[in-house]
């Protein structure tokens, strides 16, 4: 295979991933639906987007990860005491309408991380893919000239 092939290949499977990411923004809720109260408590965290959240509803949440303009993700943070103390909860609430979900993961915390600085779980449940998930950085600022 030559490198002209090569490149060729490249770039049609590069547009044919960013066909198919701009095919699952377009089924995704818009961040306008965001209910009442929710405020954006994060810049872009990699791999998640934005968070926002209704500050009453901390640390549980739901928070709701959001990347360009849309819900990408919910995530609840459960701490690992009540997690001991055999605490349960029969219904997490969100958006009254999700998509369908894509996965869900959840990882444990040891030392917390902030926002939440106690041991706990977060979990996470897409509605996007985890290719599209990689692409997702916060902006470079543009160097400035000394």
């Amino acid at each position: 295979m030559t490198f002209r092939t090569l490149l060729a290949a490249s770039v049609l499977a590069s547009a044919s991933l960013a066909s198919a990411h701009a095919d699952e923004y377009s089924k995704l809720p818009s961040a306008s639906i965001l209910p009442k109260g929710t405020v954006k408590v994060s810049g872009v965290v990699p791999g998640m987007g934005e968070h926002w959240a209704n500050p009453k509803d901390l640390p549980l949440g739901p928070i709701y990860c959001v990347h360009k303009g849309k819900v990408i993700c919910l995530e609840y943070m459960i701490s690992q005491a009540d997690f001991q103390a055999g605490k349960s909860w029969p219904e997490l609430t969100g958006l009254k309408s999700l998509p369908p979900v894509n996965h869900i993961n959840m990882g444990f915390e040891p030392k917390g991380h902030e926002g939440y600085e106690v041991p706990h779980y977060d979990m996470h449940v897409y509605f996007v893919s985890p290719s599209m998930l990689k692409q997702i950085k916060p902006e470079q600022k543009a160097a400035t000239a000394q």
